[in-house]
Order: C-alpha cells, then sequence, then structure tokens
C-alpha cells in the first residue's frame, strides 16, 4: 500500500553521521516499495540545496558543524512545525531525536491528524543524566521524551539495550520494535583502494564526545608512542572534545586530527589501517549503546579495538573481531602493542568484511524500518 511520508531530521546524507545513513538506507527502501518520502532536513556545508525528495533549512550550528545545542535545535524545530504544517500532505511522520523535535512532529502530526513513528538510536534523557546535566533539566527532558514516545504509533529503536531503556521509559513495550543497526556495506567494503599513506596507524572515526570518551585512545597511544616511532593515530571526526584532545596530544606530531572526510576516502583509510577504535565511556547514561563506528571498520575488513561497555564489547571477543578491553589506559595500550605485533591476513579480513554483511547490513536496517512503516498502512488502510 503506497504512504506519503515525511521524514524529519537534523542531519541527512552527504552529511556524514549513523543517523543520516540509516534514515538515508529507510528512505531508500520506503522509495522502493512504491511510497512518496519527503525527508524535512538542515542545509549542510556539503548540501545546500533542496531537491524534489529532500527539504533542506538553514539552521544555526556550533563550532564543531554540528546541529547541537539548545539554540541550534530551536533553529530547526521551529521552522520544522510551520514546513510541516503547511507543507505536502502526509500519511505518516517519522523522526528521529532529539525530543525536542519528536516534540514538533507529535504536535504538526496530531493537528493534520495523523500517526508518527519515533525512530530511537537512544534514550536522550538517560544520556543527559549521564553526562550529570541538571537534575530539573533532565526531569523535564524525561517528561518531553516519555511524552512523545508514549504518542507515537511505534519506536523503532536499534538495540535491545535501547529498547529496553525506552520500554522503561513508557511501560508501552507494544510499540517497541527493534529494526537493529548496521552500516552501508556498499561505501564501506573490502574492495577497493588502500590509502596511498605510508606507514602503520590507527583510525578513530566519529564523534569526541564525553559518551564516546575518544580520549582513552589518545591516552593511550601517547603511552606506546616512543616505543613504535613509525605509529600514528588519526582522529577523523568533531565533538565538543575535540579541542581538548588536541592539547593533550601536543607533545607529539603523530596524533592527527584531519576533521570530517568523505565515506570514499574513510574507507580507504580504513583499509590501510592497523585497527580502527572505537568506544563507549562508561556510566555516562550510553551503556546500551551500539558504536557503529566498530561496524565501519569491521565492514572495510579491519579490525577493532573496542574500549568499554556496550552490547558490542562481547561481540568483538565471542566473533574474533579484534581486541575487548575495560576503560583502561593500560589495557588499550596493551592492545595497541598486541595489533602492531599481529599481521591481518586477506583471510581474515574478508572474514571481518563478511561477518559485517550477514549481520549488520545497512539495507536490512532500512527494510526492517520500511516493513513497519508499511504495517500503518495496512492497520489504517490508508
Amino acid at each position: 500500500m503506497v504512504l506519503r511520508i515525511a521524514v524529519a531530521t537534523r542531519i541527512y546524507e552527504p552529511e556524514a553521521g549513523a543517523a543520516a545513513y540509516r534514515l538515508a538506507a529507510m528512505v531508500s527502501e520506503l522509495e522502493k516499495r512504491g511510497n512518496k518520502v519527503t525527508v524535512y532536513t538542515s542545509r549542510a556545508p556539503n548540501a545546500t540545496r533542496s531537491t524534489m525528495g529532500v527539504r533542506r533549512w538553514p539552521v544555526l550550528r556550533d563550532r564543531a558543524g554540528a546541529v547541537r545545542g539548545y539554540l541550534q535545535y530551536a533553529s530547526f524545530d521551529i521552522p520544522l512545525f510551520f514546513r510541516l504544517l503547511f507543507g505536502k500532505a502526509f500519511d505518516v511522520a517519522i523522526v528521529e531525536p532529539p525530543p525536542t523535535t519528536g516534540l514538533i512532529v507529535m504536535l504538526a502530526a496530531a493537528i493534520r491528524r495523523r500517526p508518527f513513528i519515533y525512530f530511537a538510536a537512544d534514550v536522550s534523557s538517560v544520556a543527559a543524566a549521564g553526562i550529570g546535566v541538571a537534575k530539573p533539566v533532565v526531569s523535564v527532558l524525561r517528561a518531553m521524551e516519555r511524552t512523545v514516545l508514549s504518542a507515537a504509533r511505534f519506536v523503532l529503536t536499534v538495540s535491545s539495550g535501547v529498547s529496553q531503556a525506552v520500554v522503561d521509559l513508557t511501560h508501552r513495550p507494544e510499540k517497541v520494535v527493534n529494526v537493529g543497526t548496521g552500516v552501508d556495506t556498499k561505501k564501506f567494503s573490502l574492495d577497493g583502494e588502500r590509502t596511498e599513506e605510508g606507514g602503520r596507524y590507527f583510525v578513530y572515526a566519529g564523534t569526541m564526545s564525553e559518551i564516546q570518551g575518544a580520549g582513552i585512545f589518545v591516552d593511550a597511544f601517547l603511552r606506546i608512542a616512543s616505543e613504535f616511532p613509525d605509529v600514528r593515530l588519526l582522529m577523523y571526526g568533531d565533538g565538543v572534545e575535540k579541542e581538548e584532545l588536541r592539547v593533550r596530544a601536543a607533545s607529539t606530531e603523530r596524533v592527527e586530527f584531519p576533521g570530517t572526510v568523505g565515506s570514499e576516502i574513510l574507507s580507504r583509510i580504513l583499509r590501510g589501517a592497523v585497527a580502527g577504535l572505537a568506544s563507549v565511556r562508561p556510566s555516562k547514561g550510553y551503556d546500551f549503546a551500539f558504536a557503529t563506528k566498530a561496524l565501519v571498520s569491521l565492514s572495510c575488513g579491519t579490525p577493532v579495538i573496542y574500549a568499554g561497555v556496550g552490547p558490542l564489547r562481547d561481540v568483538v571477543s565471542s566473533e574474533r573481531l579484534g581486541r575487548s578491553v575495560d576503560w583502561d589506559i593500560e589495557q588499550v595500550a596493551n592492545a595497541m602493542r598486541a595489533s602492531l605485533s599481529a599481521q591481518t591476513s586477506d583471510s581474515e579480513r574478508r572474514r571481518l568484511a563478511g561477518w559485517v554483511q550477514r549481520n549488520h547490513s545497512l539495507a536490512r536496517v532500512g527494510a526492517n524500518a520500511a516493513a513497519v512503516v508499511a504495517r500503518i498502512g495496512h492497520n489504517t488502510g490508508s
């Protein structure tokens, strides 16, 4: 059954980010099934113009270029309300965090008497409490998030941990559907050239914030740097901790911060890396998070060093995808030493990439999400 679908998201491809890739995979699958999709998103440095299916709006961004913060959210959310209210008719709306955007979509959908779906990659109120946001602010955020999630027809989640956090908040398990998480195995694959850069290096590619705690890799690298004078640490991406990490790494020129690059360049760099790096910092409200940057590395055939907590911690060990360690500088340093002493064969690289293809392809996530959307069409007879 054909549906008219509105998707509201702060970021969308070609802008880099797990949410951008995940939603693009969902939209692709929805359109393959004949649905009419309109994406309401922001203008990005590498995507400023609207197209027929993607409507972009100028927004405020922080110094790192992210749509993150109260003013930044408001610059997207307030216009979004009127874009949805007076824009194209829709049968169902789909929205991703934060809850402020969810609230806007909930109100606009209610006025237009249409259902909406919330795509929860995380639970914002849990994360806010974990990073030490003031209790009154967390209480308001929790109430808002509970209201939005409870009003949604379905809540799509990316892991069983997020599903449980949503159920704990709403007590509505019948609304929650775990569609999984993954990476684009076409953009990030074993096939293709490796970087022309010489020497050995580790790669961290993703957000650098309190939640990920990427500084554990900087500190560990500084501990082994004198032992391996040919090795570098490449920290791709941005985030609120980036400048602090740059200062911590100032004692060496071998910790580099190249910024954000496209998937084609990142794939080449990862194929030539000793290991990809991924982490979830304990006790920051994201203990259930699924670090997709680990999957990006594995999809390129490169083993990972995983530090901290989260469902991937045990998976990396049980599936022999690299090395899992506690949130401890010396343990991470030892994992780096072991990785530098090992040699990853071509057959092992094929095994790693194949594991991602079978278990965490983003195309499968998109198909799972589209199947849930289809249930609304069947139920309403739209």
